[in-house]
């Protein structure tokens, strides 16, 4: 096998081969000085997630420990039920609405029985439900009081009573609620604006500014059916940014320096500013870009 070397290739295609994948080194390494070995290194690693590494039968000890001494650590702050076992717990939120309106910090656990939002300090249990009393869970997104856009969870009992909540993984959190009880994903509806399906999704690269100038950052970026571009790095919960149609203005391509083997990059006029994006395959963007919903485009061709 001879090197090789992809410019195009960026840190979030290295973890998706890592942590999908994974990478076994089998290596026996002699370092000479003058022509004589001094020193010999033999060595034998595999590298990949966690879950890969699980399926294939490694390191399942240690996953059945951790799995205990998390059970036994949540079991001191938490009430659970005989039986019952935290199945994912992350930050999260919970929209009081009685005799005044807030959000509550917290912690959202999803049980083998329920759904909880506690917080620990001081120790208070902020909301529970039976997984049985679930009948429904949609996300939606909604403006925060800083104006960024959050994925927000409705919840909804059999009672009929709708509970919010605010998780750091809101999309995890509802695909394992829907796991559990079995609930259908709902369908389609016009408060689901900016959750189409990708037209274009790739590796992309994005010009972050700062006051003493930029840095070109390696990441993902996809545009939805309904025109919705937003671009993640690797290390991101959230997407860094986001254009939404009517915020684009127009979009044209140009001579620049960037870390790919284009010699272009695409500049989008935002209504909040200009955007400089980076792709091997900055063709394929200016083409969907062009069916672009926003009315007040001008694409530049010559790519």
């Amino acid at each position: 096998m001879q090197p090789t070397r992809d410019p195009g290739a960026t840190l979030p295609d290295l973890l998706e081969v890592l942590l999908n994948k994974g990478v076994h080194l089998n290596l026996d390494l002699i370092i000479s000085v003058a022509d004589v070995p001094l020193i010999g290194v033999n060595l034998r690693a595999t590298i990949a997630g966690i879950e890969t590494m699980i399926e294939y039968g490694m390191m399942r000890q240690w996953d059945e420990q951790t799995r205990a001494w998390v059970q036994r650590s949540l079991t001191r702050e938490l009430p659970m039920a005989q039986g019952e076992e935290v199945v994912a717990a992350m930050a999260a939120s919970y929209y009081q609405d009685d005799f005044y309106r807030t959000w509550r910090p917290g912690r959202a656990y999803l049980t083998t029985k329920r759904l909880i939002l506690h917080r620990r300090d001081p120790a208070e249990t902020l909301w529970q439900a039976d997984l049985d009393s679930i009948t429904a869970a949609e996300q939606y997104t909604e403006s925060s009081v800083g104006g960024a856009d959050r994925a927000r969870l409705k919840i909804t009992l059999q009672d009929g009573s709708e509970t919010r909540i605010s998780a750091l993984d809101a999309e995890h959190l509802l695909s394992l609620i829907r796991k559990q009880r079995d609930l259908p994903a709902p369908s389609s509806s016009p408060s689901d604006a900016g959750q189409a399906g990708p037209k274009i999704s790739g590796s992309m690269w994005y010009l972050e500014t700062f006051a003493q100038g930029g840095t070109w950052r390696g990441g993902r970026a996809t545009l939805t059916q309904d025109g919705l571009l937003t671009w993640k790095s690797p290390m991101d919960n959230r997407a860094s940014l986001r254009i939404e149609p009517d915020q684009l203005t127009s979009i044209s391509a140009e001579e620049r320096s960037n870390p790919t083997n284009h010699s272009k990059v695409l500049l989008l006029e935002t209504t909040s500013g200009t955007v400089q994006l980076a792709s091997p395959d900055l063709s394929h963007w200016v083409e969907a870009l062009e069916d672009h919903p926003s009315t007040a485009k001008e694409v530049s061709r010559g790519t």
